[in-house]
């Protein structure tokens, strides 16, 4: 009788079958996802990331003369060198969180939006403290926990304030409240006032599009009036710099030093590397970046920047109208809220027409944490907004279903 062998199969031959089958479905899904996602928000991200990269490019010489000293002479380009590489880090959030579905993206948001207010508890401990402000913490690298909380933040209030639909009575928006409150004594602990009305900007557009009643509406606005009279006599720095705004700056303040740079390059600007007022202009690579595409690029790269900001902001606008998820509505509109928000401080206040907030300019701004969190929000706004066009529409959108409301009550 003929031994029997037992069957051994060829596993490198059988593992390697199943390689062209995971690369094939790698390209399925980067099909679906390029036809999904929003190409038109892409791409005005796209220009606004690569006319940054033109303004630290811009300012990078002016820092690194700023900061070099007779002992150590910085590298010209050390800020633009940074920047890149900041860049594709956070063009990898960016594209990552974009391949997300709508309900892992949810996901990610909260579950980053209760590991950032954890780490916010423990910033006033054994945060890093710079320039005055304790703002940063060390965990392998150093990031500020308030940066990744802002994509976090406007997906977790959106996801509570959907709790409604299932019972009406929940107090939803006392709940959303309660967060905020926490948020900003954290965030005021630091000391952030900036960070602070960004957060309570978001939280507002979302409780109002929650459909709060006004009366309440009315209490939540002279609560925040009250909060903010408190900072200005309780938080000098807040005092000082809205004295100052008021009383319309020195010459050696920041702000005004932004505005007359802004201004130097006139209609068409002085040209890339020519401006001179930029040298003398604190941050020029951070906070006061719009400044330095005034002087080097002129009020008309100013004003395309404004332009597209403000295509940003109806492109989403227009994803959403037609939305007939209510927590999508939420969170986009929370999303939004919070770049077009950063976006209009920083501007405002290189107008000279806000006080200094030390606020960056989101996607074109050098920064570190900064720049990785505002490219996870991105992806996570065409994450969320990702819509197959071949697929009809069985109900209306939230547009149409508050018009057909308006209708029945006339």
């Amino acid at each position: 009788m003929s031994e029997v062998k037992p069957f051994r199969p060829n596993l490198p031959t059988e593992i390697g079958s199943f390689q062209p089958q995971l690369r094939g479905a790698w390209r399925d899904d980067l099909k679906i996802w390029w036809r999904e996602i929003d190409k038109v928000l892409l791409g005005l991200v796209a220009a606004l990331m690569v006319i940054g990269t033109a303004a630290v490019a811009a300012a990078s010489p002016a820092t690194a003369d700023r900061l070099s000293t007779s002992e150590v002479q910085l590298d010209e380009f050390k800020f633009l060198k940074a920047h890149l590489a900041w860049q594709f880090l956070g063009l990898a959030a960016m594209f990552g969180a974009s391949l997300l579905t709508r309900d892992n993206a949810r996901r990610l948001g909260i579950v980053l939006a209760a590991g950032m207010l954890a780490l916010l508890f423990l910033v006033p401990l054994i945060g890093v403290e710079i320039n005055g402000a304790r703002r940063w913490i060390r965990l392998g690298m150093q990031f500020q926990p308030s940066e990744f909380l802002k994509p976090g933040f406007a997906i977790l209030l959106a996801w509570i304030l959907t709790w409604r639909l299932r019972d009406p009575n929940l107090p939803v928006v006392a709940f959303v409240s309660i967060i905020m409150g926490i948020i900003g004594i954290l965030m005021m602990m630091q000391p952030n006032l900036g960070g602070t009305i960004l957060f309570g900007g978001v939280w507002f557009v979302l409780i109002l599009l929650s459909g709060v009643p006004l009366k309440r509406l009315g209490v939540f606005i002279g609560l925040a009036a009250a909060a903010l009279t408190a900072t200005y006599f309780l938080y000098d720095n807040a005092r000082n710099r809205i004295d100052s705004f008021l009383s319309g700056g020195t010459a050696f303040d920041h702000v005004d030093l932004a505005e007359r740079t802004l201004l130097a390059g006139g209609w068409t600007g002085s040209g890339l590397w020519l401006g001179m007022r930029k040298m003398n202009l604190p941050e020029a690579h951070t906070d006061y970046i719009f400044s330095v595409i005034g002087e080097e690029f002129g009020l008309l790269g100013c004003a395309l920047v404004i332009l597209l900001y403000l295509a940003v902001i109806l492109r989403v606008l227009l994803r959403l109208i037609d939305e007939e998820n209510l927590f999508i509505l939420l969170a986009g509109a929370g999303l939004m809220t919070q770049i077009g928000g950063q976006a209009m401080i920083n501007i405002l206040v290189n107008l000279q027409l806000f006080p200094s907030k030390g606020m960056t300019l989101p996607l074109v701004s050098y920064g570190g944490s900064s720049t990785i969190a505002v490219c996870l929000t991105i992806g996570l706004l065409l994450a969320i907004t990702r819509r197959n066009p071949f697929l009809d529409r069985e109900t209306p959108g939230i547009w149409e279903l508050a018009r057909n409301q308006e209708e029945k009550k006339r």
